[in-house]
C-alpha cells in the first residue's frame, strides 16, 4: 500500500466531521468512497492515499466553498491521530510537538512532509503535502495547517496567532476567511506552504507537558514508524540504536544484523541518504539527551549512562559537540529553550 501513499484510517474522521459540519451526511459520504465503518475505528488501519483525493474532490464539489476545508480545526479529536495525538499534547513546548510531527510524519500520511527549523523571526513548520502542483494542494494544505494551528492553540492558548503564513494558493477572491483563522498576514501564491511561530510563543513550557509520557510516546511511535515503512531504514535503525543504548554505545554490526542486513549494505542505504550510521546515532543521542535534561528528576550521571556513556565527560564532550554547551548550561535554560 505504501508504495503509493497511505494514511491512517482514523484521521479520516476529521474529514467526516468536517463534510458534516458543512451539512453531508458522513455515512452517505463514507460509503460513496467504500470505506467499511469497521476500519474507521481500527487504530492501526491504513487507507490507500489516492482515496484522500477522492475524497476532497468529493468534498470540493459538494460543499461549493473554496475556504471550506478551515473548519477542519473544528472536527479534529488526540484520538484522531494516533500515539502522535497523545505525545503532541505532552510535550513540552509547541517547538518539541512540532519536531515531532516533522520525525514521526509518515505515520498520519506517507506522502506528506514537515520540516520544523528556527528562523530570525521565530520557529518555521513547513508543509509539503507530496502532490506537487495538483489542483488538491491548496485543499491538503488546509487541512493539515489548519488542524496543525488548532493543535497549538489547544496547548498554547486559544489566542494564539502565527507571526505569519505562506500558501501556494493563488490569492483568492475572498482572503477574508484565511485572514480570519490565522490571524495574522499571509502570502498568497508563495513558493511553499507553512506558518511561524514567535520563538517565545514556540519554547514557552507549556502546563499540559508530561515528559515522562513524552518519552514513552517518542518509543511507541519510533517503533510504529520503524515497523510500518520497510523504506524508511532512518527510523528502523534508530528503533535498534535506542534498543541497544543502555548497553553501551551502539554497534554498527550488531544493528545491522538486528535489522536483517549487512554493514556493508546498511552503511551504503545511510550514505545514499548522505548520512553514516555515526550521525545517525549522535543524531538519536542528542534528541534522546534533550528530552532526559528536560526531566529535573534525572541527573546529569544517570543521563549519561541511559545514553550509553560509560563516563560523564565523554557525555559533556558529544553534548557540547552537538548543542554548542554543556549538559548543564543546556539544562539552565531549558525553561526558554527548545
Amino acid at each position: 500500500m505504501d508504495g503509493s501513499g497511505s494514511t491512517l484510517a482514523t484521521v479520516w474522521l476529521i474529514l467526516l466531521r468536517l463534510v458534516e459540519v458543512h451539512g453531508i451526511d458522513p455515512e452517505q459520504f463514507r460509503k460513496t468512497l467504500g470505506i467499511a465503518r469497521e476500519t474507521l475505528r481500527d487504530e492501526h488501519a491504513r487507507l490507500p492515499a489516492h482515496l484522500v483525493d477522492r475524497a476532497f474532490e468529493l468534498a470540493a464539489a459538494q460543499i461549493g466553498d473554496a475556504a471550506f476545508v478551515l473548519r477542519a480545526a473544528e472536527c479534529w479529536h488526540p484520538s484522531n491521530l494516533g500515539t502522535m495525538g497523545y505525545a503532541w499534547l505532552s510535550s513540552r513546548t509547541l517547538h518539541t510537538g512540532l519536531k515531532r510531527r516533522e520525525r514521526f510524519s509518515r505515520l498520519l500520511g506517507s506522502r506528506a512532509r514537515y520540516r520544523c527549523c528556527e528562523e530570525r523571526d521565530g520557529v518555521h513548520l513547513g508543509f509539503d503535502h507530496g502532490r506537487g502542483d495538483s489542483t488538491l494542494g491548496p485543499m491538503l494544505a488546509d487541512f493539515s495547517l489548519s488542524v496543525l494551528i488548532a493543535m497549538c492553540r489547544v496547548n498554547g492558548g486559544l489566542s494564539l496567532s502565527p507571526v505569519r503564513v505562506q500558501l501556494r494558493r493563488p490569492e483568492p477572491a475572498n482572503p477574508q476567511p484565511w485572514q480570519a483563522f490565522f490571524g495574522c498576514p499571509i502570502a498568497f501564491g508563495a513558493p511553499a506552504d507553512g506558518f511561524v511561530l514567535a520563538s517565545e510563543v514556540a519554547n514557552a513550557p507549556l502546563p499540559s507537558a508530561n515528559l515522562l509520557l513524552a518519552n514513552t510516546f517518542d518509543a511507541i511511535l519510533t517503533e510504529q514508524q520503524a515497523g510500518l515503512f520497510d523504506d524508511d531504514i532512518v527510523s528502523r535503525c534508530k528503533a535498534q540504536v535506542l534498543r541497544q543504548l543502555t548497553s553501551g554505545t551502539p554497534a554498527a554490526p550488531q544493528v545491522a544484523h538486528a535489522l536483517g542486513l549487512s554493514q556493508r549494505t546498511l552503511q551504503r542505504r545511510l550514505a545514499a541518504l548522505d548520512l553514516t550510521f555515526q550521525g545517525v546515532v549522535d543524531e538519536t543521542r542528542h534528541e534522546l539527551a534533550r528530552r532526559y535534561l528536560d526531566d529535573p528528576g534525572k541527573s546529569v550521571t544517570e543521563v549519561t549512562f541511559l545514553l550509553g556513556f560509560s563516563e560523564q565527560s565523554a557525555f559533556t564532550r558529544a553534548f557540547r559537540r552537538w548543542s554548542g554547551m554543556a549538559p548543564s548550561a543546556y539544562r539552565g535554560i531549558a525553561g526558554t529553550a527548545c
